[in-house]
Order: C-alpha cells, then structure tokens, then sequence
C-alpha cells in the first residue's frame, strides 16, 4: 500500500519602510517574466552559494517583496533594482504578470490535489500616509493587505504582530523573522509575501526501502544517512557531467528538480555553471524511463541577511541615502536598511515540508529504452529545486551537502 506524501512549502517576504500602462502579448510577456525571475533566482544562489554548507531559500518569495517595493522606487534607484532583480518589462506588465503567476498558483490549489496559496500584507506606521496610486497597485496586483501599526512609539509590538503574521503564515515553521532591534521608531513600512504549499508525491518512497548509507560529504569523507530508495518511472536525463532527476508531487503540477554531479566533489563546478538558460538546458535532456532512485532523508534551516548580497548584485542605492522611493509617500525620504530571509525544508518518505520568509526593511533617511535502467544514487552534494511544471517558475532552490546538518 502505497503511502502519501504530505508536502508543505511557504515562502513570505516582509518589507519595513522608515520614514495605465499598455499590455503586451500574454504569451511574450509570461515567458520574459519567469526567465526574469529564474535568472535573478540562480544569481542570488550564486551569491549565497559561495559560504559552505547546505543552503535553501525561496528566490520567489524574495523577487515578490521586492516587487511590491520597486512599485514605489524611482529614477535610479528603480533602474538598479530592475537591473538586479532582471525586471526587463514595463511596470504595468510586470506587475499584471506577477498577479497571473499568482492566480495560476491559486488555481493549482484549488485543484484538490494540493494546497498552494500566496499572501502579501503591508503594515504601515500609523501617520504616514501611502500615495493613492501605490496602495492600487498593491491592493490590486498583489491583493496586499493594508495593516496600520505604530514604529514610532511601539517597534517591538509591531515586530511581534508580524512575526506573529509569518508564524501563521507558514504553520509554525518560521518563528521569530524579525529578531529584536529588527524595527525602530524610523521604520515606516512593512512589505510581506507569504506562500504555502501543501501536498503529496506523486510516487512515495515506501518507510521500509529506507536503509543506512553512506553520503560522501566530501571525496574522501563520508556519513551514514537515512537513504531512501525506489524504482519507478520517472522524467530523468543525464550529461557527461551530471545527472537530472524530475520527481512530481500529486496532480503534477509542481516537482522537485534534483541535478546530480557525477562526481562526488562535482557540486562546486556545477554551480559555477548554474545560469537560467544552462538549467533550462540540462532539464531539456530529461525524458520518462523507468530509473531507480536512491535519495536521502534531510532537513536544511538557513536564515541570512541579504542587504549585503543585493548591494553587491547591483541594488545599490536602494540602500543609501540616495535612495527614491517617492513613490510610495510624499515628502519622506526612505531607504531599505536590511533584507532578511529565512527558509526550512524537510524531505522523508511521508513528505516534504518547507517554509521560507523574507523580511525587507526600509528605513526614513537621514522516452528512451528502458534497458539498462538506470540509477539515480544522489550519495553526494547535490542540488535540488521545486518548480511550477508549467511555467517553469522555481518557488524554491537549496542545496544539500550534509543530510544530517539541518542549520546552518
């Protein structure tokens, strides 16, 4: 008897602030959108690749919070932050696509076979008033809820009601996003994402195939691991270099992507490799055949700081003094002080469960032949993503290079 696989994932991005367009065609439009939001995905992880250790992240969730921001951002400021984030449509475009993407994902979940919902929120200190034009936008676009709390004279209640928002959020998982001294009596806005996903695979690994094994963290290092195993048919490629593997969760609409070197310390001149356009292509190799698959129990929590990250891919200003976001209030000037993210994910015979939340603040400035079958043993570091099947949209992407370190 085949046994189910629950799936939980959540992504929520939180923004603090201190201090009619034409419409292309559909089909254009949605394919330069996604390429857009896979290659900032993939250079963000080549940034937060470079520490060592397992990784994992929702490059979704951050892209949506800074869009909610880059609707308000102008003059330079507006153009590094397009630049870095790949944002290469017109503001009514991108915005109107980030809104489909959105009613495709609430689609999937109303579909039954999983749970797939997307939140956003703004809180927003009490006295400052947002411009008519970017509460529409946000409102209508984003369906962010417009939530009034008070920075200036309580910051720290303002950071429990919404650490309280991303706990709900993400069923428990993300406690605590914004640590203390996160906010201050400067901070004027608060941006926040959130989007959970909850299912099943599509073919579960049976509790009793799972065995002991070794893992090789590095060429001549090894662990034992809990190691699952199964046979069956799956979309699976394979390059001089590496393997690809597709596993789809129920009604196939989403699937976890892993890519395999196929040498044990392979993992690094992968992600050296790792581009939009090289992901897509490797994924292109991938055909159905029956293969038998050997992949290990984990569970990876990261939380980092992304200010510096996004500084140095390009966002500069957004970050200074110089910054423009006059487009959110008149007669303020503001500027983000710090991107916060955190991310968790837990892969088992019964499930995959991931949250992830992201926290912005801005601050007021001063087929092919089965025979051979063949085996996918990821036994090595490895990297793994979730993706929308039909769009093609990664939600999530991490890397695991020790199962058994679940911090980092």
């Amino acid at each position: 008897m085949q046994r189910m696989l629950k799936m939980l994932v959540f992504a929520c991005v939180v923004i603090a602030v201190t201090g009619g367009y034409a419409v292309a065609d559909e089909n254009t439009t949605a394919q330069q959108f996604i390429e857009a939001n896979n290659s900032f995905a993939v250079d963000v992880y080549g940034k937060l690749c470079q520490k060592e250790g397992n990784l994992f992240l929702s490059p979704y969730s951050i892209s949506s919070a800074l869009a909610m921001t880059y609707a308000g951002a102008r003059g330079e400021t507006a153009s590094q932050m397009a630049q870095t984030l790949h944002f290469t449509l017109d503001h009514g475009d991108l915005h109107q696509a980030f809104a489909r993407v959105a009613t495709h994902f609430h689609e999937i979940g109303q579909s039954g076979d999983i749970a797939l919902a997307i939140a956003n929120a703004i809180w927003v200190q009490k006295s400052v008033e947002l411009l008519k034009d970017f509460v529409e936008l946000v409102k209508t676009q984003y369906h962010a809820g417009l939530f009034p709390v008070n920075f200036m004279e309580t910051p720290e209640e303002a950071r429990k009601i919404i650490n309280g928002w991303v706990e709900e959020q993400t069923n428990q998982r993300i406690q605590n996003l914004l640590p203390k001294g996160a906010l201050n009596k400067f901070t004027r806005l608060v941006l926040t994402n959130a989007i959970y996903f909850k299912g099943k695979w599509d073919l579960p690994f049976e509790k009793d195939a799972t065995t002991e094994t070794s893992f090789w963290i590095r060429s001549e290092k090894n662990v034992q691991v809990p190691m699952m195993q199964q046979q069956h048919t799956f979309k699976y490629g394979e390059t001089e270099t590496l393997q690809i593997l597709q596993m789809p969760y129920a009604g196939e609409e989403l699937s976890m992507v892993i890519v395999l070197p196929s040498t044990r310390d392979g993992l690094q001149t992968l992600e050296h490799q790792l581009t939009e356009a090289q992901l897509a292509e490797w994924q292109d190799t991938a055909s159905m055949r029956e293969v038998n698959v050997w992949l290990p129990k984990f569970t990876i929590t990261s939380q980092f700081s992304l200010a510096e990250t996004l500084q140095e891919m390009g966002m500069v200003d957004a970050f200074s003094t110089s910054a423009d976001f006059s487009g959110m209030v008149a007669n303020a000037r503001l500027n983000i002080s710090d991107v916060l993210h955190k991310a968790f994910v837990e892969v088992n015979e019964e499930g995959t469960e991931a949250a992830a939340a992201t926290a912005v603040t801005i601050e007021l400035t001063s087929v092919r032949e089965p025979e051979p079958i063949p085996e996918f043993r990821a036994d090595h570091p490895f990297l793994f993503l979730i993706q929308d099947n039909q769009t093609k949209s990664i939600l999530f992407l991490g890397r695991v290079v020790n199962p058994n370190a679940s911090e980092q």
